[in-house]
């Protein structure tokens, strides 16, 4: 793909992270400046090794929590625009430390947005989620659903995140490309549910602890997928306000997923449930997004669910440094 900006700087906030390293991989390949801004709390430096040859490419250590390093960075950088990938997405874990998700994602998006004003940056894209929907009634669900009640602290806090770019769009007049993903797998995936079956299976191949059921119903798509959606949509959409879910046209069971990993593994695992229907309060049972709006503007995703899963499995079966790290932590 062709990117029309192609001799603009972008800032990628969370660029050393498993989609923000890829986006950034994407962006230079288009022949465009990339700046990447990351305190590595879960970003990997190798994940930019490529991106550190090209002379296009420069990599700042950095915390959101800095409003006056964001600014003086937007400031000698003369940043056109900012990809706002970073944020803390563990989901699962979320009531566990109730201020991480209103701190490492709204107030960090909050300094964003301010660091942008004052050096009068105006175009933002930015990493929302499909847990915004809460358990929605709709499926698919489209991006006008009336929202429900939230059910985990991470999709309140993203849904904080686009109230403000909203707000900022309508005071400051900002462009602003919201983008609400079904969970991203792929070449660089260090957490999710493939992470956690390989991991488990690689420590004991006869058994397999599972959160919940089994059969919540789920939608992923491949990383590349989701970014050809999002470069799309950036090249392609002039609105104030640009929002769109990011998905495939299905979903799959956990078990599902569980067999195809299995089969790659050439284990066969008692499977052991817990949970419920639920694996953790806010696992959404259903998750399925209606994704027409980017369709309409020439998208469709090119790798099915259960071939994105494999993917990342050979890219962790082929990183399995990734796996022994998590599990020290």
């Amino acid at each position: 793909m062709t990117f029309s900006s192609a001799q603009d700087t972008h800032l990628v906030t969370g660029g050393a992270g498993f989609i923000g390293s890829n986006l950034v991989d994407r962006l230079l390949q288009g022949g465009c400046r990339v700046i990447t801004f990351d305190n590595f709390s879960t970003g990997k430096r190798c994940f930019l090794e490529q991106a550190l040859t090209n002379q296009n490419f420069s990599l700042l250590d950095g915390n959101l929590s800095d409003l006056n390093a964001l600014i003086q960075t937007m400031k000698e950088t003369h940043i056109d625009m900012v990809w706002h990938m970073a944020a803390n997405a563990d989901v699962r874990f979320g009531l566990n430390h109730p201020r991480k998700d209103l701190e490492q994602n709204t107030i960090a998006t909050h300094n964003v947005l301010e660091a942008m004003r004052i050096n009068n940056i105006k175009k933002i894209a930015f990493s929302s989620t499909g847990s915004i929907y809460g358990e929605p009634s709709v499926h698919p669900t489209p991006e006008n659903t009336p929202f429900p009640v939230q059910t985990s602290l991470y999709g309140a806090s993203k849904l904080a995140c686009e109230a403000l770019i909203q707000a900022y769009c309508e005071g400051f007049g900002f462009s602003g490309y919201i983008f609400r993903f079904v969970s991203v797998l792929g070449e660089r995936y260090t957490h999710g549910h493939v992470f956690d079956f390989c991991r488990k299976l690689i420590d004991n191949p006869h058994e397999l602890q599972v959160l919940g059921d089994g059969r919540q119903r789920k939608s992923y798509m491949y990383v590349q997928d989701c970014l050809d959606a999002m470069l799309l949509a950036v090249e392609k959409c002039q609105g104030k306000v640009n929002i769109f879910n990011l998905g495939v046209n299905d979903y799959v069971e956990i078990n599902d997923s569980i067999k195809v990993i299995t089969k790659r593994l050439g284990v066969n695992p008692k499977v052991k449930y817990s949970g419920g229907e639920r694996g953790w309060i806010g696992d959404n049972p259903f998750i399925w997004l209606d994704t027409s709006r980017i369709q309409a503007i020439g998208w469709q995703p090119k790798v099915s669910i259960l071939d994105g899963v494999l993917k990342t499995l050979e890219w962790l079966l082929s990183n399995r440094w990734v796996l022994t790290e998590r599990s020290e932590e």
